[in-house]
C-alpha cells in the first residue's frame, strides 16, 4: 500500500496555487507556462498532455485533439486549469527521458535530500476491455530518503473555464461537465480536494499513483490504481514491440525512432487521420498576432507524414489514414480540402477566445482555421505521389481508391492554370506559386503512372498527358529566372521559397541537373537563418502583422536536396546540427527563433517530426551507414522515433496488413 502522510492544502486567499520555487517563478512573480522546449508529450492516439518539467499539465483536451481543453494554463493562465504532480519544496531537475522506445514520461528530481520520480503516460491500448476511453496514470516514486510532493488538480473546461460540478464516488473524486466527466484516483484510499495544491509525503518504497479517467457520453470506470499502473507497463511492452519492427538499418535510428513514436502519437486512431499538432495558438512571433488552430488533419502533411509509416513497414497506418481520407472527401470530391477535422468533418469557423491571455501575451488564441477555405493545389500532388509510391511497392489500389485518385487528377488537369493560396497558406491574394504548378505537374505525372498497371481511358490519359507537358513548359517558362538560373516563388518575382527545396524529387528536372543545384543553394544562401536554419519564404512579405521564426520542416527538407544532389557530407553536417536543435526529449515544433533557439508555433509539429524522417532516409539512400547516431542524442537513449520516406505513400490497396499496434482501433470509436 502506498504510503503519504503530513497532508496540507496550500492555496492562497484568492484560490490561486503557490509557485514552486523549484521549478517555477519566485513566490512573488505571477504564474507564467514553460518555454515550449521544455514541455514533453503524453498521449493515447486520441488525445494527448503537455507536461512541464515541473510536472504540471498544462494542456489537454478531451475527449479528443479537438475537444476542448481540461486543463488549458499553456494559454489561459492557471485559471484555465492545471494538473501539477511533483516536488513540493525547492528542487533541482536531474533527468528527463521516455522510458526505452515507449510513450512513457520519466522526470527525476533532487528535492529535500532525496529524490523524487514522476513517471506518467496514457494508456494506448483500451479497445477489447472494460477501461475508460482516456486512461492517464502518473506515479511518483521517492529514493533514498523520504520526499516531499505536492498535487493541483484543478480541471477547467473551455473557452470560459468552467467549474465542474463535483462528487465523491468510493475512491475517487468526479468531475462533471454535462456528458463529458473525468475522476481522479489515488493509491492512497483518499481522493484529493479539487482545487487545493496538497503536500503529501511520499517515502521510499510506497509510491503514489494517481490515475486520472476520462468518458464522454458513456459511463465513466473506475480502474484502480494498481491496475492502471500494470496497465501502463503492459502498454509499454506493446511500444517495444512496435519499435523493433521498424527497420533496424536506419541511420540515426534513435533519433528517427523518437519522431515516429510521435507521429503515431499524433495519429487519431477512431479513424486514423493525423493531427498536425495537439495544440492551438502557440506563438510564431512571441507577443504577436500568428497564433494558429492546429488540431485539425491536412491531407498534404499527412500524406508526408503517413509515408514514413508505410516505409517503416508500418502498413496499416497508412491505410487507416486513406480510408478517412476517402471517407472524409467524398461530399466535395474531386475538390481536395485543404484541412479537415480528425472525423471528416469541416473545420470550424476560426475566432478568437475571449479574455484569454494567450502564450506569454501572444494574444488572440483562437480556435477553428480560415484557411480551411483555401484552394491549396500541391495537396493533390502529394497524395497522388503517395499513390504511385504504395504502387511502386507491388500493391494495386482498389477500384474506389482508383476512382478517386483520377477524380483529383481530372481536377489538376482542369485547375492548374489558375492561382491559389499555395503551401504556405497565405492569408492575401491567390498568385501563381510555382511550388503549387510543380506539385500540379507531379500530380498529373504520377496519375499517369498508376494509370500504366490500373484501368485508365485513353480519352483521359491523353489529357493528363497535355495537361502536364503544357504546365511543365510554363514552369519552366514562367516559373524560372534565367537571368540567376535559378526558379523562383511565383511566376514573374525575384523572391525565393524554400518549398522549392522539393525541386530533386518531383522529376520535372534531373536531381542533379544545374537549375536544380542553383535553386538549392539560392534557397541556402538567401533563406538562411543562420546554422542549418531557412526561412520558408523572404520575413515580412505574406500581408501579416510581424515576423516569424526559422521553419523547422524546411531545414530537413534541405537535409533531403543535398543528399539527392550529391551532397552528402553536408546533407549529413546539416542533419546533425538540426538533431542538435530538438528538445531534450527530442521532440521538435515548427518554428525555432534563429537568435534564441527558442521553440515557435504548435508543438510537437507532425510536419517536422516527418520531414526530419525523411531526411534520415535520403541519407540512407545517400550512403549513410545505418544506426549513424549523435554520441549525445536529445534526451537520453530512452528518447527514440519513426521512420519515413522520400516520397509520400499512403493509399488503400487490395493488401491489409498490421493488427495489435498500440492505440489501433478496429471498430469506430465511441465516446
Amino acid at each position: 500500500m502506498s504510503i503519504a502522510s503530513e497532508r496540507k492544502r496550500r492555496t492562497t486567499a484568492t484560490g490561486q496555487p503557490k509557485p514552486q520555487a523549484a521549478v517555477g517563478p519566485s513566490p512573488a512573480a505571477p504564474w507564467q507556462p514553460s518555454a515550449i522546449a521544455n514541455y514533453g508529450m503524453i498521449g493515447d492516439t486520441r488525445t494527448a498532455a503537455l507536461v512541464s518539467s515541473a510536472g504540471s499539465i498544462d494542456w489537454m483536451c478531451a475527449p479528443a485533439f479537438d475537444g476542448e481543453p481540461i486543463f488549458g494554463a499553456l494559454l489561459g493562465g492557471w485559471e484555465a486549469g492545471q494538473f501539477v504532480a511533483g516536488p513540493a519544496g525547492p528542487a533541482h531537475l536531474l533527468k528527463r527521458r521516455y522510458r526505452g522506445h515507449t510513450a512513457t514520461l520519466e522526470t527525476t528530481w533532487s528535492s529535500g535530500g532525496g529524490v523524487l520520480t514522476l513517471t506518467e503516460a496514457m494508456v494506448a491500448e483500451v479497445s477489447g476491455a472494460l477501461l475508460p476511453t482516456t486512461l492517464l496514470v502518473r506515479r511518483l516514486t521517492a529514493h533514498e530518503s523520504p520526499v516531499a510532493a505536492v498535487v493541483r488538480f484543478a480541471p477547467r473546461l473551455g473557452e470560459t473555464h468552467r467549474v465542474p460540478r463535483i462528487s465523491r464516488r468510493a475512491r475517487d473524486l468526479v468531475c462533471e461537465w454535462g456528458p463529458l466527466a473525468v475522476s481522479l484516483g489515488s493509491s492512497e484510499g483518499c481522493p484529493l480536494p479539487e482545487g487545493d495544491e496538497q503536500e503529501l509525503v511520499v517515502h521510499p518504497g510506497h509510491p503514489v499513483t494517481l490515475v486520472l479517467a476520462v468518458a464522454y457520453g458513456e459511463p465513466l470506470i473506475h480502474v484502480d490504481p494498481e491496475a492502471a499502473w500494470q496497465l501502463l507497463l503492459d502498454d509499454e511492452r506493446k511500444w517495444e514491440s512496435w519499435a523493433e519492427e521498424v527497420d533496424a538499418g536506419l541511420p540515426f535510428r534513435e533519433q528517427v525512432l523518437r519522431s515516429l513514436l510521435t507521429l503515431r502519437l499524433l495519429t487519431y486512431s477512431p479513424s486514423g487521420a493525423p493531427v498536425a499538432a495537439p495544440t492551438t495558438s502557440l506563438p510564431e512571433n512571441p507577443g504577436g498576432i500568428r497564433n494558429w488552430d492546429y488540431r485539425f488533419a491536412w491531407p498534404r502533411d499527412a500524406s508526408i507524414g503517413v509515408a514514413a509509416f508505410l516505409h517503416a513497414g508500418k502498413t496499416d497506418v497508412a491505410l487507416n489514414f486513406f480510408g478517412w481520407l476517402l471517407h472524409a472527401s467524398r461530399l466535395q470530391r474531386p475538390r481536395l480540402p485543404a484541412l479537415l477535422t480528425l472525423s471528416g468533418r469541416a473545420v470550424p469557423r476560426e475566432r478568437e477566445l475571449r479574455g484569454w491571455p494567450g502564450y506569454l501575451g501572444s494574444t488572440p488564441a483562437r480556435t477553428g482555421n480560415g484557411a480551411a477555405g483555401q484552394h491549396q493545389l500541391d495537396g493533390y500532388g502529394w497524395v497522388l505521389d503517395a499513390a504511385w509510391v504504395l504502387v511502386q511497392g507491388g500493391h494495386r489500389l482498389y477500384s474506389e481508391t482508383w476512382r478517386a485518385m483520377r477524380g483529383f487528377a481530372d481536377l489538376v488537369a482542369e485547375s492548374w492554370p489558375a492561382p491559389d493560396a499555395g503551401i504556405w497558406e497565405i492569408r492575401d491574394d491567390a498568385a501563381h506559386h510555382v511550388h503549387s504548378k510543380l506539385m500540379a505537374w507531379l500530380a498529373l505525372d504520377r496519375a499517369l503512372r498508376i494509370g500504366a498497371t490500373h484501368r485508365l481511358a485513353t480519352r483521359q490519359r491523353r489529357r493528363w498527358e497535355s495537361s502536364r507537358d503544357r504546365l511543365g513548359a510554363e514552369i519552366r517558362g514562367r516559373g524560372f529566372d534565367p537571368v540567376r538560373g535559378i526558379y523562383t516563388r511565383t511566376y514573374g518575382s525575384a523572391d525565393l521559397d524554400a518549398a522549392l527545396l522539393v525541386l530533386p524529387l518531383v522529376g520535372l528536372e534531373e536531381p542533379r541537373a544545374e537549375a536544380v543545384r542553383r535553386t538549392v543553394d539560392a534557397i541556402r544562401d538567401q533563406l538562411g537563418a543562420g546554422g542549418p536554419l531557412l526561412y520558408r519564404y523572404p520575413p515580412g512579405q505574406d500581408g501579416l502583422e510581424g515576423g516569424e521564426g526559422a521553419f523547422l520542416p524546411c531545414s530537413f527538407w534541405l537535409v533531403q536536396a543535398l543528399a539527392l544532389t550529391g551532397r552528402r557530407e553536408e546533407a549529413e553536417e546539416t542533419f546533425r546540427a538540426l538533431l542538435d536543435l530538438a528538445s531534450p526529449l527530442g521532440l521538435f515544433s515548427e518554428e525555432l527563433d534563429p537568435a534564441t533557439g527558442a521553440f515557435l508555433g504548435n508543438y510537437p509539429q507532425a510536419l517536422t517530426h516527418a520531414a526530419m524522417v525523411q531526411a534520415a532516409l535520403a541519407l540512407r539512400q545517400a550512403g549513410v551507414p545505418p544506426s549513424e547516431a549523435l554520441e549525445n542524442p536529445p534526451g537520453n537513449p530512452a528518447a527514440a522515433s519513426g521512420i519515413s520516406c522520400l516520397r509520400p505513400a499512403l493509399s488503400i490497396c487490395s493488401e491489409q496488413s498490421g493488427h495489435g499496434n498500440p492505440g489501433q482501433e478496429n471498430t469506430p470509436h465511441v465516446s
